[in-house]
């Protein structure tokens, strides 16, 4: 059986097109219609643990995702989705509103251990295979000045925690336990598992 060519990534993270393009994987975006209401899918549910909310989320974005792929009626390839939550225990630290949302995610990571949960599924045109990525991120003491700094710059928004592992804010943190890449928003170790057995062809697959 012949290699898949490419994917679809049905994600708007610059961070996940990089990602796919260091394991060496063509792919072209499958984002949503502007009449789909992409953040009704991330939508919490009472009670629900962060590792299994980050799975639903990223199920249901695959599910949509291949809707999508048969309105268009765009040929048929695999298609990946991938969804990160941030946690301080049990509680989902989502994407802020606004600044001051952001200030207060950041002030409760200050000094703390917290969390970083990335599920990714990829349905290879006959079956769904899904994976979860686990990491821990230890944050020294933020001084006001710096969050609200950090804040200032726009990095936050858009971003589950209110930070990205990969901007200024690196600077202080103190330990990381798991995938640096997962914290990123795609574990490449288990995405490439995944597109393995989905039979897909990247830069070091055997000829």
């Amino acid at each position: 059986m012949s290699l898949h060519p490419y994917l679809y990534l049905a994600s708007q993270s610059p961070r996940r097109a990089q990602l796919l393009d260091q394991l060496g994987v063509a792919h072209e975006l499958l984002l949503p219609d502007d009449n789909e209401d992409a953040e009704r899918l991330e939508a919490e549910r009472p009670g629900e643990r962060p590792e299994d909310y980050v799975l639903r989320v990223t199920r249901a974005k695959l599910v949509a995702a291949r809707e999508r792929l048969a309105r268009r009626a765009w040929p048929q390839a695999p298609v990946l989705c991938s969804d990160t939550t941030v946690a301080l225990g049990l509680r989902i630290l989502g994407k802020p509103a606004d600044a001051e949302q952001a200030r207060q995610t950041l002030a409760l990571l200050s000094g703390r251990t917290h969390q970083v949960f990335t599920a990714v599924a990829v349905h290879d045109g006959r079956r769904t295979r899904v994976a979860l990525s686990r990491s821990t991120v230890q944050f020294a003491a933020l001084p006001p000045e710096v969050i609200d700094a950090y804040v200032a710059s726009g990095e936050p928004f858009g971003k589950a925690g209110a930070y990205a592992v990969q901007s200024a804010l690196a600077g202080w943190i103190a330990q990381i336990k798991g995938s640096y890449s997962g914290i990123m928003g795609l574990p490449l170790y288990e995405t490439t598992q995944l597109l393995r057995q989905a039979r897909l062809r990247m830069a070091l697959t055997p000829s």
